[in-house]
């Protein structure tokens, strides 16, 4: 038996409420083009004349001698490791994505010749580390060469790190069936809508509870506690016992004791055969148990029926429960509600589709409306918690909002809790808020918020429920996965039946379930990006260029070079970008531009023709060590040589 052991967790602070990252843009902007997801091309950029200096810088990017001084060649790669189909008395797991991070969560679970595929999920991204990238997503190479065997995908839940990879990932899957319950349906459907070039998906809206064989295979579904309706978890049967995924999960409790429902649930697929189970890791970080969302709802019942004057709660638009409540309390104590941010009024539109939310027509006004009625009488509801600068919430902070402005009456609730990544934002978001006076409530304060993710407490709990042969913690950072692991075990699971994973790795269970291979090699894993319409490999060396423009700006070099003397015609233009003032930098210039000349024509001397991609590649070498020495920065230097 090969597995790998479950090391020390590393300590990682982490929020808990990891399924719902920042957006990469503000509520209520104009939401992006639809994007074919493709993989055709880049957009094209246009400027400049045919012939001119833009189109000559253009053209110095990608050729040798350019910004990356010719780092843009390709470069010899390994084979890739894409193993043959494992033989049918093997069950096969091969976690894609979510093992190593939160989000762009997919992994694969193989038998009877059949392919299923859990979630197709995005990752978001952050401008320091991945600028100019939209999303993340999972690697499909492995599913793509197997895409004849694949027999269906299943969508735990609704959330974007489980269903925003869907319209870029489908075709390159063969467009499978995608088995999921009714709002996580509808949320696809409505997402897709954005990318009409897209084929259309073939949606099955199964039952919680149900069983369906697809394929050869018998598959069950059953239901989990989540942030998000309609969540649940899948059991496949194997010739060995079942494979079983939670998704991502939390359970209802009284103080530590699990409710009658979940001990129910539980203890009927406890009582199966169980082989292998896949377990949300995202709160294993954190000890005992997680605050039941019933809590929450107590705690923002009070507010709303106490607090004096409008009140505003900024959350998370994918917080469906919780706005359905709010909205519910305020209907029955005669207020009215404000929505604002287009995340949080499309939610609340599949929310009535779906007949999770029933309210009365007069109930939901305009923020146009709201001086029609008494202070005491308005509740808005708004995106934007985690500072987000043109959410709906921050513009309110900032007096920037056409119709709601602050005043010392006024009581503001956060509730969510604080993305890491987001500490400078939010806490910016809160000092907007004190200004204006307002009252602020947050979950640091007061229990207006909960994870959608179980602690340590409750996922061990489930672990012995469930009482599986082998045990594979998923859906979090790496750190997470190891202290789900180390808790497991510090519980009395064998370490020999944890798999830490990697993703890309690829597990066989073999002879009858009783051997547990784990391959050396790894399928391709390296991930995809989507990067204005196109969707390719992550390029190194373009997020390399990216970040030092960001960091250091550019140096751009024009000059016009006789090709038959080798002698500049006339003295450099020189262009900054980022980099340094020019006006006050007046004497630099003028050495540069005495560096260049004495560069360029000592490179040209006695070659015959004159190459100009080799003396580009000098005279970047020459200006990047020139400049660094003079200010300790490294712009990206582009030489443009026009030979006459």
């Amino acid at each position: 038996m090969s597995a790998a052991p479950a090391p020390a967790p590393a300590p990682s602070p982490r929020s808990n409420q990891s399924s719902e990252p920042r957006a990469p843009r503000a509520e209520g902007a104009a939401p992006r083009p639809p994007r074919g997801g493709r993989g055709r091309g880049s957009r094209t950029r246009t400027g400049g004349r045919p012939g001119s200096a833009s189109d000559n810088i253009r053209r110095s990017l990608g050729r040798p001698g350019g910004p990356s001084q010719g780092s843009e060649r390709a470069e010899k790669k390994a084979p890739e490791y894409l193993p043959a189909a494992p033989s049918k008395d093997v069950v096969r797991i091969v976690p894609l994505g979510g093992v190593e991070e939160v989000g762009r969560n997919m992994f694969t679970v193989e038998t009877n010749g059949d392919i299923f595929v859990f979630d197709v999920g995005f990752q978001f991204v952050t401008e320091d580390t991945q600028p100019g990238v939209d999303y993340v997503l999972p690697n499909t190479k492995y599913l793509e060469v197997n895409k004849d065997r694949i027999r269906g995908i299943f969508i735990t839940h609704g959330h974007l790190d489980h269903i925003g990879g869907i319209p870029f990932l489908m075709e390159r899957m063969g467009n499978p069936t995608i088995y999921t319950q009714n709002l996580s349906a509808v949320m696809i459907k409505k997402r897709q809508e954005e990318y009409p070039d897209q084929p259309e998906l073939n949606i099955v809206t199964v039952e919680p509870g149900s069983t369906m064989t697809i394929g050869s295979t018998k598959v069950q579904f059953f239901p989990v506690t989540h942030s998000i309706p309609d969540s649940m978890g899948i059991a496949v049967e194997t010739p060995y016992g079942n494979v079983i995924a939670t998704g991502d999960l939390k359970l209802d409790h009284e103080n530590g004791i699990p409710t009658p429902a979940e001990a129910k649930k539980w203890g009927a697929l406890g009582a199966q055969k169980n082989l292998f189970f896949i377990a949300d890791s995202t709160n294993a970080e954190r000890d005992g148990f997680s605050v039941p969302e019933r809590k929450v709802h107590e705690t923002l019942e009070e507010i709303i029926k106490t607090v004096k004057g409008r009140l505003i709660i900024g959350t998370f638009a994918s917080q469906f429960e919780r706005m359905v409540r709010i909205i519910e309390i305020a209907e029955s104590l005669g207020k009215k509600v404000v929505t604002e941010g287009r995340s949080i009024k499309t939610n609340l539109e599949i929310a009535q589709k779906t007949g999770l939310l029933k309210v009365k027509k007069e109930t939901i006004i305009t923020s146009a409306e709201i001086g029609d009625y008494p202070p005491d009488k308005i509740v808005i509801l708004s995106t934007g918690a985690q500072g987000e600068e043109f959410a709906a919430l921050m513009r309110i902070a900032t007096k920037q909002h056409k119709s709601i402005t602050l005043t010392s009456r006024d009581t503001v609730v956060l509730s969510s809790s604080v993305i890491p990544g987001n500490e400078i934002s939010v806490q910016r978001l809160k000092d907007h808020l004190y200004r204006s006076g307002a009252s602020l409530i947050h979950y640091r304060s007061s229990d207006v918020h909960s994870t959608g993710h179980g602690n340590t407490g409750e996922l061990i709990w489930i672990n012995k429920q469930i009482n599986a042969k082998y045990f594979m913690p998923a859906y979090g950072y790496y750190s997470m996965t190891a202290s789900h692991a180390k808790a497991v075990e510090q519980a009395g699971r064998p370490r020999e039946s944890i798999i830490v994973a990697d993703n890309g790795t690829v597990i066989d269970i073999e002879n009858g379930g009783e051997t547990l291979n784990v391959h050396k090699q790894k399928v391709p894993s390296s991930p995809l990006v989507v990067d204005g319409f196109s969707i390719s490999d992550l390029q190194e060396v373009v997020i390399r260029d990216r970040l030092m423009l960001a960091k250091d700006g550019m140096f751009v070099i024009i000059a016009t070079v006789n090709l038959k003397t080798g002698k500049l015609r006339k003295s450099p233009d020189i262009i900054s970008r980022g980099f340094v003032y020019l006006r006050e930098n007046q004497d630099m210039l003028n050495q540069a531009r005495l560096l260049i000349k004495k560069t360029v024509e000592d490179s040209t001397e006695g070659m015959n023709p004159v190459d100009l991609d080799f003396v580009k590649n000098a005279l970047s070498d020459t200006m990047a060590g020139y400049l660094f020495t003079r200010t300790n920065k490294a712009p990206m230097v582009i030489p443009v040589l026009i030979g006459v």
